[in-house]
């Protein structure tokens, strides 16, 4: 049986997972969950993931949740298939990992504040932006970008020469910015725009998009 995924084809989460198995060649099946019902809330979504966050992953008698949990397993699972994602060289994974790192705890944190000011708010609540909140975060953004500008001058790609889940990883939140005041932030350091504009043109990841338009 396919692997199937829990989630909602606009949830940046999931969309990192329905991009990894795009990548790795890998067919799957899509659970549609209503968010704006709260079904990510209740049962039976709950058993899969008790936090009650999307998405969440089954793989034969194997249930995950949390995006790059899931990312990991599906890189590592389907070695040989499509785009290897990850080394098997230790020297090498372990700065895939650091880079991993720098994305989940120094990059999405802020990328996502500004998603939910620039688009999720006024999408989900109805409330404008909050103009200081979104300077500021672009600002802490900006220092971040900055780091990569000085790695992306040493390698193609933040973990090395070829695309791995250290890229990946970012494309979902970057997606929306790119339709914000934010793509500025990138287009100002010219290493991390060719950089974003390389990852974000990936045929895996217009695949990913492509869901989108179907729902």
């Amino acid at each position: 049986m396919a692997p199937k995924v829990y989630g909602n084809v606009f949830s940046t989460a999931t969309m990192r997972a329905f991009a990894t198995l795009h990548e790795k060649d890998v067919e799957f099946e899509v659970v549609h969950i209503d968010m704006k019902a709260g079904e990510h809330k209740k049962e039976p979504f709950v058993s899969f993931n008790p936090f009650g966050q999307v998405p969440a992953f089954e793989d034969g008698d194997l249930k995950l949740f949390e995006s790059r949990a899931i990312t990991a397993y599906v890189a590592y699972e389907y070695k040989g298939k499509g785009t290897e994602l990850v080394y098997f060289d230790s020297k090498k994974m372990a700065t895939v990992g650091l880079w991993m790192e720098v994305e989940a705890h120094h990059f999405d944190p802020i990328a996502s504040k500004l998603v939910w000011e620039q688009i999720m708010k006024k999408k989900f609540v109805g409330l404008e932006p909050d103009s200081a909140a979104v300077e500021e975060n672009q600002k802490k953004l900006g220092e971040v970008l900055d780091v990569y500008e000085v790695r992306l001058s040493k390698s193609k790609y933040l973990g090395g020469d070829e695309f791995t889940l250290a890229d990946l990883h970012h494309l979902p939140t970057m997606q929306y910015l790119m339709g914000t005041s934010t793509k500025e932030v990138f287009v100002a350091r010219p290493l991390v725009s060719a950089w974003a504009k390389d990852i974000l043109a990936r045929p895996a990841w217009i695949k990913t998009l492509a869901l989108q338009k179907q729902a």
